[in-house]
């Protein structure tokens, strides 16, 4: 016999997981283990749709196979309990509750972090074709509109809705599913809402806000659990917790609405259960105001402490010897774009030099003095483990800008008033509901892109990164995932470009992780940066990771490289070019898929703004001008104002012209292996900028027809599939120079330091366009291009004045190119023709009659070198 069920004081997603199980289960009986709730027995006794065996029905001897929904809890399923384990019982367990120790263990298992189980068993009918009737569907949908409060939820997934999508496609009513989820309160349930308002008192726990009801009842049979929803909705509130003294029992109803409180888990200790964010638990009747201080102590053992000084500081921190100069202080200050300095002695904190400090000290004339003559030595410091709240009473009540975070008498970080500003509006933002559907609208800073991570990376990527967070904690670091994957999760496009900064040893991070994937490792040790690759692990083909060190960096001169330094992975993304490229992921288990936006991307990503992060990032580095033209022509994306002008800046101080010719040839060869590089082109014109290569450089009209010729030209050559493939950068860099007369081209090039190897490819090919040949004799033409590289076949190709010209060089690049005769020496001495310089002249009138089309087999050249050559 099979049987199905799911958990005691049964709601609408046991009900509609159960019909969902049925379909899978033809044969089985569904089964209450228990009393339902009040919505649900109403909606069965209104629509009675499905056969509900009593459990006085059952004999447990006879049952084979045992399927459980929506619990995997052994307390939770009533008399079923005494069956699990039993040998030759198969269970199958649907859930979305996450696992805890003591739950059963099924011979079949399909747990998923979801908002319902309907969801997941409506995927599974699905997927199996199997139909649903309306009214089946009806069912499926109160399963997750309950269950993720009608969507509001914050356990509500992307699947839950495409589910609840799919079965009103089925035929489910929704006018039914409204009049079951928010039904009307009755008389009786509005005296009991109104006594509970009444006896509210607020307990805060690590700054969580929990408020205690208490109320009691002979009789009731309402439904408490929509009025703890309504309470939770009337109050600016994190949690509530309702004690029902009702019919020789007391029942607890508990809602969460932050994740500091898993209100399961404080259900659990009074041997009840349920989810993160709703759950209730019944005992025995005792005194209420025992059992309210009983669930206070629970809440504070289980209460999660608020944020403390170590999870807002930025660290490591830049700091300077006790001994140093002023003047030394000053270079350090501009140098790293801060404005505070921690002061080391003997390896020791010994007091904060701040900017304001030191240009005073320089405008009376102690450049050369020591600044431990002129440190803040009383400065309010933090241990790691001070709660945040301590950490902004300090910081306010002392008017102090920078915070240092001391650990054994040394400095561990530094909290700046930015850091606690985000911090604290993150929490103000975590406390209402409301506007955290706004804020989450509009700059979702904090929020997890786990869910999107898992939907948008192919397996084996989501399956590294959470590989990685393993090992992040076993290597006591912090790993966050950087650069164009994240910002393009963002933009809804995949990006398998996986880069990795760690915070801490991250070569030893490296190291650990290759070993876990059983993959190769290959390190540079002094830029602490690595690569893993051949993953074996997972097939992942020629999956590669990059990871780095958090740096910060800091440049000598204008346009020179940057010095690196070890940093923070704040300081690391302030080094980024522009700020759609410094969003960051969390991959540490304890919070992983946390997105990190210290500034501003998800508002220019929102807006379409390409927008660098600092004043001097061009003077710092020019090619991020060639850069900022690539991603807004890539993307679509707009170039801000003050980046335009700051880019024009940077070119009336000539920075261009201090660049390196390898940096700009790099910058030019990514532009051109872009979609379209035509538009980035135009909008270099723009600016001027391709005066950075030559000062006579113009991307014309003419020009621009030149690039759609030879797009159109590549396209068709791509489609022949031949092995042979274009250098996309060889050629675009013959078009963009082709104008130029002949020593321009060549000071070009130079400019660019271009390889040997291609300057001499691009001349020769250049030198192609002005030389004279019959595009109509096919023999004319292999001589012209026979020795050329393919890059200037297909330039002459795009640049020819006729169709009849294209055709000829079409036809020299399809059927001419790789011509060979059929005939070889070893024939030619069969023959009685003694080698000499008699062959060369052999084998060219061969090629010159195959090219015309007049040879076709081995015998016709051998027919044709007999009558020319052989003597009679």
């Amino acid at each position: 016999m099979d049987d199905i069920t799911c958990h005691t004081n049964a709601d609408f997603d046991c009900l509609s997981s159960m019909v969902a199980a049925k379909k899978l289960f033809p044969e089985a009986k569904i089964v209450f283990p228990g009393a339902a709730e009040r919505p649900l027995r109403e909606f069965l006794k209104a629509f009675s749709p499905i056969e509900i065996s009593k459990m006085k029905e059952i004999d447990m001897s006879l049952i084979n196979r045992l399927i459980i929904v929506d619990t995997k809890d052994p307390e939770r399923i009533g008399d079923f309990k005494q069956i699990i384990g039993r040998r030759g019982l198969q269970t199958f367990i649907y859930d979305h509750h996450a696992a805890r120790p003591g739950d059963i263990t099924g011979t079949v298992e399909s747990i998923e972090s979801l908002g319902a189980t309907a969801t997941m068993l409506t995927e599974i009918l699905h997927s199996k074709n199997i139909l649903l009737s309306p009214v089946e569907a009806t069912m499926l949908c109160l399963g997750i509109y309950e269950e993720t409060g009608s969507m509001r939820f914050s356990s509500t997934t992307e699947r839950d809705m495409l589910a609840a999508a799919y079965l009103l496609r089925r035929g489910a009513d929704l006018n039914i599913v409204s009049t079951f989820i928010r039904p009307q309160l009755s008389r009786d349930d509005l005296e009991l809402l109104n006594e509970l308002l009444a006896s509210l008192s607020e307990a805060v726990v690590h700054g969580v806000r929990v408020k205690i009801g208490a109320a009691s009842r002979e009789h009731y049979t309402g439904d408490s659990a929509f009025i703890a929803h309504a309470i939770m909705d009337r109050e600016d509130i994190d949690a509530v917790v309702l004690i029902l003294n009702m019919a020789g029992k007391t029942m607890l109803i508990g809602r969460s609405r932050v994740s500091e409180l898993n209100i399961g888990d404080v259900m659990r200790r009074f041997n009840g259960g349920g989810h993160p964010s709703a759950a209730s638990a019944s005992m025995k009747e005792t005194i209420t105001e025992i059992v309210k201080e009983m669930v206070i102590t629970t809440l504070h053992e289980l209460i999660r402490p608020e944020k403390a000084a170590r999870d807002v500081m930025t660290s490591p921190v830049i700091t300077i010897d006790w001994d140093s100069t002023i003047k030394e202080a000053e270079v350090l200050l501009t140098k790293y774009e801060i404005n505070v300095l921690p002061v080391i002695k003997d390896a020791q904190y010994a007091g904060i030099i701040s900017r304001e400090i030191v240009e005073k000290a320089l405008f009376h004339g102690f450049r050369t003095s020591k600044i431990d003559d002129f440190i803040t030595t009383d400065a309010i410091t933090m241990p790691p483990e001070a709660a945040i709240g301590e950490v902004e009473s300090a910081m306010v009540e002392s008017n102090q800008r920078f915070l240092p975070v001391i650990g054994n008498g040394r400095i561990i970080g530094a909290i700046t008033r930015t850091d606690l500003l985000r911090s604290l509006y993150e929490g103000h933002i975590r406390r209402s509901r409301i506007e955290q559907a706004q804020y989450e609208s509009k700059h979702p800073t904090g929020r997890s892109l786990a869910t999107i991570m898992r939907e948008r990376f192919p397996s084996y990527v989501y399956k590294i990164l959470q590989t990685s967070a393993d090992v992040a904690e076993a290597t006591g670091v912090s790993a966050y995932l950087v650069g164009g994957s994240v910002r393009d999760l963002l933009r809804g496009e995949q990006n398998l470009d996986i880069d990795m900064v760690i915070e801490g040893a991250g070569l030893k991070f490296a190291s650990a992780l290759s070993k876990v994937l059983d993959g190769k490792l290959k390190t540079h040790e002094r830029f602490q940066t690595a690569k893993i690759f051949d993953i074996k692990l997972y097939d992942c083909g020629d999956f590669s990771i990059d990871i780095a060190t958090a740096r910060t960096e800091y440049y000598e001169s204008p346009a020179a490289l940057p010095q690196v330094e070890m940093s923070s992975i704040k300081k690391d993304l302030y080094r980024r070019d522009f700020t759609i490229n410094t969003l960051a992921v969390f991959l540490n288990k304890r919070d992983f898929g946390r997105l990190i936006d210290f500034f501003g991307a998800q508002r220019d990503l929102k807006e379409k703004t390409v927008r660098v992060l600092h004043n001097l990032s061009f003077i710092e580095d020019p090619t991020r001008a060639f850069r900022a033209v690539r991603f807004s022509e890539r993307f679509d994306f707009r170039i801000s104002k003050h980046t335009e002008r700051l880019i024009k800046t940077a070119i009336r101080f000539n920075l261009f012209e201090k660049l390196s010719g390898a940096r700009l040839y790099d910058e030019l060869l990514l532009i051109f292996r872009e979609a379209d590089p035509i538009k980035a082109l135009r909008r270099l014109e723009g600016f001027g900028l391709l005066k950075a290569i030559h000062t006579g450089l113009r991307f014309s009209k003419e020009s621009d027809k030149t690039f759609q010729r030879v797009r159109e030209t590549i396209s068709w050559y791509n489609l022949l599939f031949r092995e042979d493939k274009i250098d996309i950068g060889v050629l675009y860099l013959m078009a963009l120079i082709a104008p130029l007369m002949a020593d321009d081209r060549d000071a070009a090039l130079q400019r660019l330091t271009t390889p040997d190897t291609i300057k001499k490819h691009i001349l020769l090919g250049l030198t192609k366009l002005n030389e004279p040949f019959y595009y109509k004799d096919p023999v004319s033409v292999y001589n012209h291009l026979t020795g050329t590289s393919l890059e200037t076949a297909i330039f002459l190709m795009s640049t020819a004045e006729s169709d009849e010209k294209r055709k000829s060089i079409s036809i020299f690049l399809t059927e001419h190119k790789d011509m060979k005769p059929a005939l070889k020496g070893d024939g030619l001495k069969a023959l009685g023709i003694p080698p000499g310089p008699i062959y060369t002249e052999i084998f060219t009138a061969i090629m010159e009659e195959k090219l015309r089309g007049n040879l076709t087999t081995a015998e016709e050249e051998l027919a044709l070198v007999t009558e020319r050559f052989v003597k009679k």
